[in-house]
């Protein structure tokens, strides 16, 4: 598919027209509804044939969301950077293949078995049952698509409650959820959500009595709220993942890993590295590898522009998030040449622009007088987040000792952060990272509940 920009403007303005005239239902996007609580009564009707589909029908139903997620990709993409203002076309469709192929479906879903003179003791992985499920306006679609994959692998029917400034790119895919599920044999509404999310609906879904499970993926505000609404909660929260770089590592690559993972969707992703940390003896060749890979270095007066610009009235300004290097430059009149991929600075921890979590491709960096002090340093600058982090080493040891003290969810080493997540590294992908709750990278066993079936004195015929 190759769209051009007025192409997915058209798409975008057809998409919302849709979602407004929902109350005709030849217009209507399937699983898309007026009111939460209709939402979440499609949800319980859905899941109760959800429930007996075998894991084969489940399977089936996932084998087709992929498919038509890597067939929708580019769309996907453009409406996104087109709806939201943020990111990268390119790397969006990216990260659409990368959740295609690699988000786990049925095949995590495992039996536990105990056979001896007893009998025979099973635990399997059953259902919430409808599962609420709230998405950022940084990574939507990939969001909800990952989401449902994993939920409606474990079972689980899930009713969206999608970030207000993503909400067509949000219900289209919702939407495309529904027709795989149909086109596979499955029920319709397997996926849900609403043509105008607000708080007042989130709040309905969170207090439902029939959603036993609430998965939150955004701001510390909304898992803060999740986590306080009584429910299971799940919460994927914000992170300011630190990269450290000791004497040690390889200069040059880790100059170009961090510019490639910083730079990802224009920052957008919750593991990129958000600031650098490194030993002052390799401080001058780092910054020269880091230049040569496409930084612009800002001087002291330009650092104070640029605070006033991002952090307007010390609050993060939204015009700025997801934007790439040089258009956040030309917001304080610096024009720079196309090559010009990520700002950076050297600058001390406690710099705005460093200790904030800003999601876009702007680096300071500190110099730290030994490994103690940039492990210190680091830890401090991940603000106990316990998200994700990285570093650029050779030594086993300093990699074990900062692993070990910032106690991440994420630690990558010697790649760029997305390796996180399967892209150029080994594991399965995920977009919903729960840091804060403690189950890590989730996915479709994540959205289970254990359950022991017991047979005493039977059925172990060794």
């Amino acid at each position: 598919m190759n769209l051009k920009e007025a192409q997915v403007k058209d798409i975008v303005r057809k998409v919302l027209l849709q979602m407004e005239a929902s109350n005709k239902e030849e217009q209507k996007l399937s699983g898309i509804f007026t009111e939460m609580n209709d939402a979440i009564g499609a949800s319980i009707k859905a899941q109760k044939v959800m429930q007996q589909l075998s894991m084969d029908s489940r399977e089936k139903i996932i084998s087709n969301i992929r498919k038509k997620t890597l067939e929708n990709a580019e769309l996907f993409a453009r409406m996104g950077v087109e709806e939201t203002g943020m990111g990268n076309v390119g790397h969006k469709i990216l990260k659409h293949q990368l959740l295609a192929e690699k988000t786990p479906g049925t095949e995590d879903i495992s039996t536990v078995a105990w056979s001896g003179d007893r009998g025979l003791t099973l635990v399997e992985m059953g259902p919430f049952g409808v599962i609420g499920a709230i998405t950022p306006c940084t990574n939507p679609s990939e969001t909800i698509l990952c989401n449902s994959i994993g939920m409606i692998a474990g079972g689980n029917t899930v009713v969206f409650n999608p970030h207000p400034a993503a909400i067509g790119v949000s219900n289209l895919a919702v939407h495309m959820v529904n027709e795989a599920s149909r086109e596979a044999g499955g029920p319709d509404n397997i996926a849900v959500s609403v043509v105008k999310p607000t708080l007042a609906s989130g709040d309905i879904m969170m207090k439902h009595q029939n959603i036993p499970l609430i998965v939150a993926t955004g701001g510390p505000g909304v898992v803060t709220t999740v986590l306080s609404s009584g429910k299971r909660g799940i919460g994927a929260g914000a992170g300011n993942p630190p990269v450290l770089v000791d004497e040690t590592a390889d200069i040059r690559k880790a100059a170009m890993d961090i510019v490639n993972g910083c730079t990802f969707d224009n920052n957008l992703p919750c593991i990129a590295e958000k600031e650098v940390v490194a030993v002052g003896k390799i401080m001058d060749e780092l910054l020269h590898y880091l230049i040569e890979n496409g930084c612009y270095v800002i001087s002291k007066e330009e650092q104070e522009k640029l605070t006033a610009v991002v952090l307007k009235d010390n609050r993060l300004n939204r015009k700025c998030v997801g934007k790439d290097a040089r258009t956040i430059l030309s917001m304080i009149g610096i024009e720079t040449p196309e090559n010009i991929r990520c700002i950076i600075f050297e600058g001390e921890k406690e710099h705005p622009l460093i200790a904030e979590e800003l999601m876009m491709p702007i680096l300071g960096i500190v110099r730290a007088k030994d490994i103690d002090d940039a492990i210190e340093k680091a830890v401090w600058l991940e603000h106990g987040n316990r998200h994700s982090a990285h570093m650029h080493s050779k030594n086993v040891d300093n990699l074990t000792r900062f692993g070990k003290a910032v106690d991440t969810a994420i630690f990558v080493k010697n790649a760029p952060s997305y390796a996180a997540l399967g892209f150029g590294g080994e594991g399965f992908c995920t977009f919903t990272i729960a840091s804060r709750t403690g189950e890590g990278l989730t996915s479709a066993r994540t959205f289970t509940k254990q359950r022991r079936c017991v047979m005493a004195d039977s059925l172990c015929i060794r």
